[in-house]
């Protein structure tokens, strides 16, 4: 095999030694997830290479283009091979290997320990099992391993007590990274149960490769009493029979089970599914589950992957003591029963299924549990690992994200775009907001733009029409409306001030692009804006008059007008004049706190100033600017204003509660001070303010859901708010695609630099 892949040839290598597919194993599986992981979330930062472990005379014949090596595990000298390989290898900086008991099957243990040793660049051991209570060679194997190794990585708390506390490893070797999960799109169970012919039944199910210590037969003997009170329950076991059993045993397992299953009349009760299934195809299967049961007979066993899909897909879990459920259960998220305990097991399904509310309590409890392992977060905390190993060989840099416009279409009616979500599912309850509708109307403008994909002009049109809709004869708009289409009483005990100005800057940003869209367009926008424009003059919330100052400027690119003009003046005068009121030398802004949307008010001065040529407004847009950016950006990337207390001058920030609308609102105003200034200081605070939706804040978890399209509603002090309502599913769009744009033509803007600056200092 070539040693050098032709792609990525200037970045280190991320050498992968494991069992990998085709190899049906739990740990072939696990590492191709991660390899996909990695390669997908970083751009040109390191490339992923994999060497593949073989036994005895199996050999796979087609493997993906990242397995580069092979290892012979049964084969002494070809250890001793491997790692001169890996030492002559330059670009070679990193090795994580995959360490399951039994995996390296040499005669002399010793020689894998060999192995390590004479590897001359920074090592990761992946322990997938600690044994607890080792015996003396057992102990001194793997405390040999952890000496060796440069780091330790262990999937539980668990496991890493009992590497410090058993085989004395230092904690500061041990990582915790979980076990990684899919994301997963939640498709509607009913519509799953009759694609796949289970209509009307109760699903009990199981997966992972079929052998004795799965503990099948605990569950067998218990369904017949879960039958006499669940008579509609149906059992499934998915998947094949481990291979090594195969190969040791054939199916005289299976057969067993079979045989079980007759003589306990449970024909109508039991299906197997003998295969090895896509990862479509199994996650489908877990989102019909209505309970999960996971009875492993392993005392041992440190984590299990089945365990962890079934969980993210929603799966209420049974499960047998293990460590791994020890910390991710508890009587909010699943029930925990003793090893090959069928009356335990009898009395939890029974509970389950007896009480629905409980269920859905286990599945949304479950589902916020297990968030943070999702794979991209695995590829976080494995990144950050590597980075602490071989810093000085790692420019990290995040990929963009494909576009998913999925859940954006989704939340969008014939009437228009739905505000909440739960999780995923759209909550039409929740009825429909101007402000949501404004956005959305933005960001298919932008999109149409960039793909003139025309599904989106309906989109657009729906958009366009709500506006309308929520106009009233004054001129004014509502921002409310329920799900039958009527204004609700919120109407009237909140001020509207601020989504009048989002209509009037979604208005006239698409005015600014009317040339693009069917002449109508452009008609019914300049209609509903000049309606609009009486009550104008009335506006005084600094926010209002900061979004109607972009839509002004936008409908003025277009048609223009010295009304406009006289409007925009008016409305920055009023911004500067709350500016003077407010700013003092240590606090140059226009307000005595910082709350939310304030990157709009600096950047609608510097609209003014385009409009009008004033320089007061540059003035004050770029140093009210760049005093905001000094308190929300950090050596690491954007902190944003939290919005449980704000920041009120003369205090403390308070930390946490940041949403994802206020990242897209600076990546804006970064994104037109850079066109303005030419400082590239603000391009790459754009480019990092947007890694905080893929990973780049406090928890190091994606904000931005790439199964789903859509985008989690905010950040917490210890989790991540996993509903995608409208605001943050359409504010990410908007980010993405102007940084997408930043970063196309960051080349050609650059050798322009120097005119900017000559024309700015030909200004002053």
């Amino acid at each position: 095999m070539n040693n050098l892949r032709l792609s990525n040839q200037g970045v280190p290598v991320v050498l992968l030694v494991t069992s990998y597919p085709p190899r049906e194993c739990g740990i072939a599986t696990y590492s191709q997830d991660l390899y996909h992981a990695l390669e997908k979330q970083f751009e040109h930062s390191f490339e992923v290479q994999v060497c593949a472990l073989e036994t005895g005379s199996i050999n796979y014949p087609s493997y993906p283009e990242e397995v580069t090596y092979k290892l012979k595990t049964d084969q002494t000298i070809e250890y001793a091979a491997l790692a001169n390989k890996i030492n002559q290898n330059d670009r070679i900086s990193l090795i994580v290997i995959q360490h399951e008991f039994g995996l390296f099957q040499t005669e002399d243990e010793t020689v894998f320990l060999k192995f390590i040793q004479a590897i001359e660049k920074p090592v990761i051991t992946v322990f997938h099992t600690v044994l607890p209570n080792p015996d003396g060679k057992r102990k001194a194997l793997v405390r040999n391993i952890g000496l060796i190794s440069d780091s330790i990585i262990v999937m539980t708390h668990h496991s890493a007590e009992i590497l410090k506390n058993e085989y004395a490893i230092s904690p500061k070797k041990i990582t915790i990274i979980p076990h990684g999960t899919h994301l997963v799109h939640h498709l509607d169970k009913e519509a799953l149960k009759q694609k796949y012919s289970l209509k009307g039944r109760t699903i009990l199910s199981t997966f992972g490769l079929l052998s004795s210590g799965k503990g099948i037969d605990t569950t067998l003997d218990s369904l017949p009493p879960i039958i006499h009170q669940n008579p509609e329950v149906i059992f499934l076991i998915i998947g094949k029979t481990h291979p090594g059993v195969v190969a040791a045993e054939g199916e005289v397992y299976r057969n067993s089970l079979k045989s079980k299953i007759k003589e306990l009349n449970l024909e109508e009760h039991v299906l197997f599914i003998n295969e090895y299934l896509s990862l479509k195809d199994l996650l489908e299967y877990l989102q019909l589950t209505d309970i999960y049961l996971f009875t492993s007979l392993d005392r041992n066993q440190a984590v299990s992957g089945t365990f962890s899909y079934a969980m993210s897909c929603g799966c209420p879990i049974i499960s047998t003591p293990i460590p791994h459920a020890k910390e991710f259960l508890n009587e909010e998220t699943g029930i925990i029963v003793d090893f090959n305990n069928s009356d335990q097991l009898v009395s939890a399904v029974n509970k389950l299924l007896e009480d629905e509310p409980l269920r859905n309590a286990c599945r949304i409890n479950g589902l916020e549990r297990i968030a943070s392992t999702a794979w991209e977060n695995s590829s976080l905390a494995h990144v950050a690992l590597f980075q602490e190993l071989i810093a000085d060989k790692i420019q990290l840099q995040y990929s963009l994200p494909e576009i998913n416009l999925s859940h954006f279409s989704k939340l969008t009616t014939r009437f228009g775009m739905i505000q909440f979500s739960k999780i995923n599912q759209p909550d039409l309850k929740s009825g429909y907001t101007l402000d949501d509708n404004a956005r959305a109307m933005i960001a298919s403008s932008m999109y149409y733009e960039a793909t003139m994909d025309g599904a989106s002009l309906v989109a657009i049109r729906t958009y366009l029409d709500f506006i309308e809709f929520c106009q009233q004869p004054k001129g004014e708009f509502l921002n409310y409306v329920d799900e039958n289409h009527q204004f609700t009483p919120q109407n009237d005990e909140v001020n509207l001030s601020d989504s009048n100005g989002r209509a009037i800057w979604a208005l006239g940003y698409l005015i600014s692009k009317q040339a693009i869209f069917p002449e109508h367009f452009g008609e019914q926008a300049n209609s509903i804006l000049q309606m609009a424009l009486k009550r104008v003059e009335e506006m005084h919330s600094p926010r209002a008059m900061a979004f109607t100052i972009k839509g002004l400027y936008y409908s003025n690119l277009e048609n223009k007008s010295e009304e406009v003009t006289a409007l925009i003046k008016l409305l920055a005068d009023r911004l500067v004049q709350i500016y003077r009121h407010e700013s003092e030398e240590n606090w140059p802004w226009f307000e005595s706190y910082l709350t939310y949307a304030n990157s709009v008010l600096p950047e609608a001065l510097l609209y003014a100033w385009k409009e009008t040529g004033d320089q007061f407004y540059k003035m004050v847009a770029k140093t009210s600017f760049d005093f905001l950016l000094s308190m929300t950006f950090n050596k690491t990337g954007i902190k944003l204003i939290s919005n449980k207390s704000w920041l009120l001058k003369g205090h403390k920030s308070e930390e946490f509660g940041e949403q994802p609308i206020d990242v897209t609102y600076t990546i804006l105003a970064l994104d037109r001070f850079y066109e303005v200034f030419g400082d590239l200081s603000y391009l790459a605070k754009s480019q990092s303010a947007f890694s905080w939706f893929l990973g780049n804040n406090h928890l190091s978890q994606v904000i931005y859901n790439p199964c789903t399209g859509g985008c989690y509603d905010g950040l917490e002090q210890k989790h991540v708010n996993l509903n995608q309502g409208a605001e943050s599913t359409v504010s990410y769009l908007i980010a993405r695609m102007t940084v997408a744009d930043q970063r196309k033509m960051r080349t050609s803007r650059i050798p322009r630099l120097h005119l900017i600056k000559q024309e700015q200092e030909q200004e002053e």
